[in-house]
């Protein structure tokens, strides 16, 4: 996607940018807001200021046969940023979309299932990585901006930093957990990063600047549920819905819960309940003894 060649829509784009950073929203959202305004503005040559009504249905019901309802509706709220805070515009001009109500229960696996993922995952960093993401219900965003400072090994729980909303909280960090990362860290022994990039390789791993990959990590993903055969959606995110939902059938307290996943309204909890018909129980215990499952074979290191 190409940012139009128009100087004055190249000065607009960075102030756009700019306020983004501003106003404090999560690296995805910028990147989201930001692709939005490239993509309109290559579609419209740069020319947003006078757009018509007409010209945003058009365009957004042509977007709308390429791309999902999310991706349409990202588009649309960064179109509004830009309008509001650009273009000092009353956004209540604006026509605006509204996707369609859904209900939806995640797909997820068995334990079993996720061990025999684990097991099938051919890079050892990877391994770890989706390991570090079930045994804690972690999202791909804050496994991989884990840092060694964040592990508190004596009070066994991890310290996960700027997540959704902005905020942090504590999740309980199982002794497996534990065990498996600090053995996976005397490999690579990064001094700031759990999962370092693997761009110079474990030799060179000391000259990481980032953490892996987003997309690497997601690709990697993909291709052990294809291996496998797994017709359900499964992503990186599934694995945390398989932890919660694991958890609820385990006996974990759905509040217990609702606290470890970092979710404002128990209301998005309580979707897991769906899934599984057990309740309440001491959730460090249970969620110890579901890890406690899973033997890491390490093989050869790659």
């Amino acid at each position: 996607m190409k940012t139009p060649n128009n100087k004055e829509f190249k000065k607009k784009y960075d102030l756009h940018c700019k306020h983004l950073k501003l106003k404090g929203l999560q690296p995805k959202t910028i990147d989201a807001y930001s692709r939005a305004i490239r993509r309109i503005g290559e579609h419209f040559n740069g020319n947003l200021d006078e757009l018509t009504e007409t010209q945003l249905i058009d365009y957004f019901h042509e977007l709308l046969e390429r791309l999902s309802w999310s991706a349409v509706k990202l588009d649309l709220y960064g179109l509004k940023f830009f309008y509001i805070h650009v273009l000092k515009k009353n956004w209540v001009d604006i026509p605006i979309i509204k996707p369609p109500k859904t209900t939806r229960i995640p797909d997820i696996i068995t334990p079993d299932e996720v061990n025999r993922l684990l097991m099938s995952t051919h890079k050892l960093s990877y391994r770890v990585f989706f390991f570090t993401l079930y045994s804690m219900g972690l999202r791909l965003g804050e496994g991989l901006r884990l840092q060694v400072g964040d592990i508190d090994a004596i009070n066994h729980r991890v310290h996960i930093r700027n997540a959704k909303g902005n905020k942090d909280r504590l999740v309980p960090l199982p002794e497996n957990t534990l065990q498996v990362l600090r053995r996976f860290w005397l490999i690579h022994r990064h001094p700031t990063f759990l999962f370092p990039n693997r761009k110079y390789g474990l030799k060179n791993i000391h000259k990481a600047r980032t953490h892996l990959d987003r997309g690497g990590v997601q690709v990697a993903m993909k291709t052990v549920v294809d291996e496998l055969g797994i017709k359900k959606k499964i992503s990186c995110h599934s694995l945390r819905h398989c932890y919660a939902s694991h958890l609820l059938e385990a006996g974990v307290d759905i509040l217990e819960l609702q606290s470890i996943l970092g979710h404002v309204s128990v209301l998005t909890t309580v979707k897991y309940t769906h899934l599984t018909s057990k309740t309440i129980q001491c959730a460090e215990q249970q969620i110890n003894e579901l890890m406690d499952r899973f033997s890491l074979r390490w093989g050869k290191i790659s």
